[in-house]
C-alpha cells in the first residue's frame, strides 16, 4: 500500500472525507483572496516503557490526532485547529482562519490536486508492532543487569524505550497533495556510580528513523553499546578533579559536542530570525563569518536519522542546504512564509511539533564538514586546554550569539596529551567569535547517536547534530579550580 493510500486510510476514511472536501473547504478562502492556505492532518501513535531499579515501573500508550488549517497574507497568519476530524470542524476552523487573515492577497486554488513525489529515507512501518511487549520489557531488564555486571559500584540505573509512529496529510491552495508516513525509536540508559560518598551519572542513549529491529540488530550492538558508555562516563567522572577556568584552548571532540554548533549558531542562521533582524547574523549573508576551514550543512536527506524528514511540515522535500561555506555565510534555513518575504526559496525547513501549532523553520540534521586534519594532531597542538568530549545543558541568547555550556565529559590537555578527567567545566562564549577562532578541523566527522531535541517558540522536534573534531583557539573556559 502507497504512502497516501496510507494516510487516506488512516486519517480520511474514518470520517468519510475526501480529496474534493479539502480542496473545496481551500475554496471557500478565495473570497478573502489570502495568499496561501493549507490543512495539515496528522496523527501521532506512541508508547513507552521504563525501567528503574531493576523493576518496569510505567508504561505508556496514546493516540493524537487532529488538523491544523492556516491562510497566510503577507507577514500575517490566521490558523485554527482540532482533534476532531470532521467537515463540519473543517469549515468551523477554515472560517476562523480567514477571519484572521482577510485583508489582500491573491489567493487562487488549483482546481485539479496533484500528488507530490518525494525521496524515501525510511520505511512506513510502525516501530510499535515490530516487536511484543514481552520484548521491550527484556530490553530493559537486560540493560539494568549488564549495567550493574559492568562495575559493583552501581547503585541506580534507568532504561527507558519509546517508540512513536506519525502519519501527516496536508493540501494546500496550489493543488499539491503530500503525505507522509515517520516512524521513530528511542533508547536511553542512565546509571549512578557511588565510591564512598561521592556519586557520578553517566548517560546514552539514541535511535531513529527505523524500528525496534535495528536497534537490537546483533551486528551493531547498539543497546548493549549505550550502556557501556553510560557506565564508562560515570566511571569517568568518579575519576574527575575540579576543572580549571580562564581563557584557553579548548577541543571540542566529534558528534554530540555539535549540539554547541546547533544552539550557538544553527538557530541564528533560521529565517525567521534573520527576516525580523534579531539573529547576530542578519544582513551577513555572502560575508566572511568564520574561518575558512568552516563548512556546516543542514541536511534533512540522511536515510534514517532522527533529524530526516521525506518532506517538512509544508510539503516542502527537505535538502542539503550549506549553509557555510569555506567560512562564509551561503544561505539561511526556510520555510514558507519566510522564503516568501525573503524572496528566497524554501529549503525545506517548515517544522512544527504538531497539527496544533504552525510551521516555523527549524533545523533538520546540522553539523560541520570533515577537514584535513587528524584527531591527535589536534590533540598535540594544545600545550594547555581542554578536550571536551560530551555536553549536558546549556544555554544562547540568539540575538547576540552568546552562550554558555556545561560539559559533562572534559579532560585536561597537557603539553599536547590528554590529561586526567575534570568535572564542572562550563564553555562561554560568543557563537560568531567561536566559528574565526576554529584552527583545525579533523577527518573524523561524527553524528550524534540520534538524542537531539530542538526546542523554539514553545515547540519541539526531533533534530541531530555533529562535527569532527575541532581546535578553538580560546574560549572563556568556567571551573571551579582557580
Amino acid at each position: 500500500m502507497t504512502d497516501f493510500n496510507l494516510a487516506q486510510q488512516t486519517l480520511l476514511d474514518p470520517t468519510a472525507l475526501s480529496v474534493d472536501d479539502l480542496t473545496n473547504i481551500l475554496h471557500s478562502m478565495e473570497d478573502h483572496k489570502v495568499d496561501y492556505s493549507d490543512i495539515y492532518f496528522q496523527q501521532s501513535i506512541s508508547q513507552s516503557w521504563a525501567c528503574e531499579d531493576s523493576i518496569v515501573k510505567s508504561g505508556a500508550f496514546a493516540i493524537n490526532q487532529g488538523f491544523g488549517i492556516r491562510a497566510i497574507n503577507g507577514s500575517k497568519t490566521g490558523f485554527a485547529y482540532s482533534d476532531d476530524l470532521s467537515l463540519k470542524s473543517l469549515k468551523k476552523a477554515a472560517a476562523s482562519a480567514k477571519k484572521i487573515a482577510k485583508l489582500g492577497g491573491h489567493n487562487k486554488v488549483a482546481k485539479k490536486t496533484n500528488k507530490n513525489k518525494t525521496h524515501k529515507l525510511y520505511t512506513n512501518n510502525n516501530p510499535i508492532d515490530s516487536i511484543d511487549e514481552k520484548q521491550k520489557i527484556q530490553i530493559l531488564s537486560r540493560a539494568d543487569n549488564l549495567a550493574r555486571s559492568l562495575n559493583p559500584k552501581v547503585q541506580k540505573v534507568n532504561a527507558s524505550i519509546a517508540a512513536s509512529h506519525e502519519t501527516i496529510l496536508l493540501i494546500n491552495n496550489n493543488g499539491q497533495l503530500h503525505c507522509d508516513i515517520r516512524p521513530m525509536v528511542r533508547f536511553n540508559v542512565s546509571v549512578m556510580l557511588q565510591d564512598g560518598n561521592r556519586m557520578e551519572h553517566g548517560f546514552a542513549g539514541g535511535g531513529g528513523r527505523y524500528d525496534y529491529l535495528k536497534l537490537l540488530d546483533e551486528k551493531e550492538n547498539k543497546i548493549d553499546g549505550f550502556v557501556k558508555d553510560a557506565v564508562r562516563q560515570a566511571e569517568v567522572n568518579l575519576e574527575s578533579v575540579d576543572a580549571p577556568a580562564g581563557q584557553m584552548s579548548v577541543v571540542l571532540g566529534p558528534g554530540w559536542p555539535g549540539v554547541l554548533l546547533h544552539e550557538a549558531i544553527g538557530h541564528g542562521l533560521e529565517g525567521d530570525f534573520n527576516r525580523k533582524k534579531t539573529s547576530t547574523f542578519s544582513n551577513s549573508m555572502g560575508q566572511k563569518i568564520g574561518s575558512d576551514i568552516c563548512t556546516v550543512v543542514d541536511n534533512g536527506t540522511l536515510n534514517n536519522r532522527r533529524g530526516s524528514l521525506n518532506i517538512d511540515d509544508e510539503g516542502t522535500t527537505t535538502q542539503n542546504t550549506t549553509l557555510i561555506e569555506n567560512g562564509i555565510l551561503k544561505n539561511y534555513m526556510y520555510d514558507k512564509l519566510n522564503s516568501r518575504l525573503m524572496r528566497a526559496k524554501s529549503t525545506g525547513n517548515g517544522r512544527r511539533e504538531s497539527y496544533a501549532h504552525l510551521p516555523l523553520p527549524r533545523m533538520t540534521n546540522t553539523y560541520m564538514l570533515p577537514g584535513l586534519s587528524k584527531p591527535d594532531e589536534i590533540i598535540q597542538s594544545v600545550k594547555n586546554g581542554i578536550y571536551a568530549v560530551n555536553f549536558g545543558g546549556g544555554q544562547v541568547d540568539i540575538t547576540s550569539g552568546k552562550f554558555v555550556f556545561s560539559a559533562s565529559e572534559a579532560y585536561l590537555i597537557k603539553q599536547g596529551k590528554i590529561d586526567c578527567p575534570i568535572k564542572g567545566a562550563t564553555l562561554i562564549g560568543d557563537g560568531a567569535e567561536v566559528l574565526k577562532k576554529i584552527s583545525m578541523v579533523a577527518d573524523d566527522l561524527k553524528l550524534d547517536t540520534g538524542v537531539g531535541v530542538c526546542g523554539k517558540d514553545g515547540q519541539s522536534v526531533p533534530v541531530g547534530v555533529g562535527q569532527p573534531t575541532i581546535r578553538v583557539d580560546s574560549l572563556t573556559v568556567g571551573g571551579t579550580n582557580l
